[in-house]
């Protein structure tokens, strides 16, 4: 549900706007902007409030609230009400992210955890891959309110299952939680945020661009400060030297940037340039969802014999390729079967396996309390990449009329191809990922470097009793 709400809004968006057809473009594009922004910034505080008072408590309480936010969404009288529910549904779904990898990832054995994060990972990318089809088709059923009450049986279903299956989780000696710190973090991620959406709407030049820009780097720089000081920061920066949880986060944003930005490409240049109905469109795209989730699971159990560069590599350039033959390949002309459903295949395969890889990388040397946090920092770096994405691909087709609309459509490709080289190139640094059951500890305020390297220490609050490092 969290990540089929980032892409399902998009295709219903037309549909909506004819509803709402006396509210101004920029008022509306909140309707998208809203649910991207409030994720991206409220992942990272509510992952971290997991682990202190229980992922499985927090985990129902998301759901909950992203139901609420999808009701309300789908009966909006106007647009504020309609904003406003995008915005709990948003603060429901970084409730979720996190919490829900938190309390997969104990229930397997190391050996299994890149299977088992790649299924998880491949149903967000399928969920957003596929929303562009789901909302075609809902809208063409009834309207774009459909799109929000399709939540409602999903999320029920959770609940029970949730309530039936789900084991309590929690840091065993959690700290007082640093709700400055949460504050200054999301407040930055929403200031840049800001920034990079509205950059294709009010115009880079447009002086609240830099300002926003400006004012979360200054609150991301004091967001850093204080983790570096306080007694217990909303993250430990010491997660950051281990190499794979901080070469995997930067390879998902970049693939993030690439890959939300193919999803919303491919459906304006089916409906724009191809002239396909939203149904068709989305119809067309659904083989590159299903080819993500059959090649998933399978880059999963790679993942765990062989290491997770052994994946991320070979997908990011296969995604790479597959944005090329877009560029290379189409024409004005609609030829699906030769010009454009081999690319959907190839960046399909792509998504399934670097998706599943960075996903598992991230969170292979965390420490069990720390999953929670650890795959809410993955999926901010994520929306991050999406937004960012996003942004960038309106930026390189907002100036194309008809006449130019094609060549525009092969830049935004080749754009998107070589995001594909650069994730590829990150998932070339991973070097080999060996998961365990305890990372070597993170540090806490006034630990000696000796404490630090001692992971037996029995003070240390990520150490499990009876347990050790291998």
């Amino acid at each position: 549900m969290s990540f089929l709400d980032v892409t399902i809004v998009n295709i219903a968006f037309p549909d909506l706007r004819a509803d709402f057809a006396t509210t101004s473009l920029p008022t509306l594009s909140w309707v998208i902007n809203a649910y991207s922004i409030v994720f991206a910034a409220a992942l990272i505080p509510f992952g971290r409030l997991a682990d202190q008072i229980g992922h499985r408590r927090l985990f129902l309480i998301g759901v909950v609230v992203f139901l609420a936010g999808s009701a309300t969404a789908g009966a909006a009288p106007g647009p504020a009400v309609l904003i406003a529910s995008r915005t709990v549904q948003a603060l429901g779904a970084a409730t979720i992210v996190p919490t829900s990898l938190a309390l997969l990832l104990p229930e397997f054995p190391p050996q299994r955890r890149a299977t088992a994060t790649a299924l998880w990972g491949a149903a967000g990318a399928v969920a957003a891959a596929t929303g562009p089809a789901l909302g075609g088709l809902l809208v063409s059923v009834a309207s774009w309110r459909l799109v929000f009450a399709v939540n409602l049986p999903i999320g029920l279903l959770a609940l029970l299952a949730a309530r039936r299956v789900l084991v309590e989780r929690r840091d065993r000696r959690p700290a007082p939680a640093d709700w400055w710190g949460a504050v200054l973090l999301a407040a930055a991620v929403a200031a840049l945020a800001l920034g990079i959406v509205q950059g294709p709407e009010w115009g880079w030049t447009d002086p609240r661009i830099p300002v926003s820009l400006a004012v979360g780097a200054v609150l991301l720089a004091g967001f850093l400060w204080r983790c570096a000081r306080h007694p217990a920061p909303l993250i430990e920066l010491d997660l950051f030297r281990i190499r794979s949880f901080a070469v995997a986060n930067l390879g998902t944003l970049v693939f993030s940037v690439g890959f939300f930005a193919l999803l919303l490409c491919n459906v304006l240049f089916l409906t724009s340039v191809w002239g396909f109905a939203i149904a068709r469109a989305g119809v067309a795209l659904t083989p590159g969802a299903l080819m993500a989730a059959l090649v998933a699971p399978i880059a999963g159990r790679i993942a765990d014999r062989f290491g997770q560069r052994a994946v991320a590599l070979p997908g990011a350039l296969t995604f790479a390729g597959g944005a090329m033959v877009l560029a290379l390949a189409t024409t004005g002309a609609p030829r699906y079967p030769t010009d454009f459903l081999p690319a959907v295949l190839l960046t399909g395969t792509g998504i399934g396996m670097s998706v599943a890889a960075f996903g598992s990388a991230a969170v292979a040397r965390l420490p069990r309390e720390r999953f929670s946090t650890g795959s809410a920092v993955n999926a901010c770096f994520r929306q991050i990449g999406a937004v960012l994405g996003i942004a960038l691909l309106l930026a390189v087709l907002g100036g194309a009329r008809s006449a130019t609309a094609l060549a525009s459509f092969h830049h935004a490709w080749s754009m998107l191809a070589a995001a594909g080289v650069a994730a590829a190139g990150c998932a070339l640094a991973l070097g080999r990922v060996r998961a365990v059951d305890q990372a070597p500890p993170v540090a806490r305020r006034g630990q000696s470097a000796a404490h630090r390297l001692d992971h037996r220490t029995p003070d240390n609050p990520l150490v499990q009793e009876g347990r050790t490092l291998p």
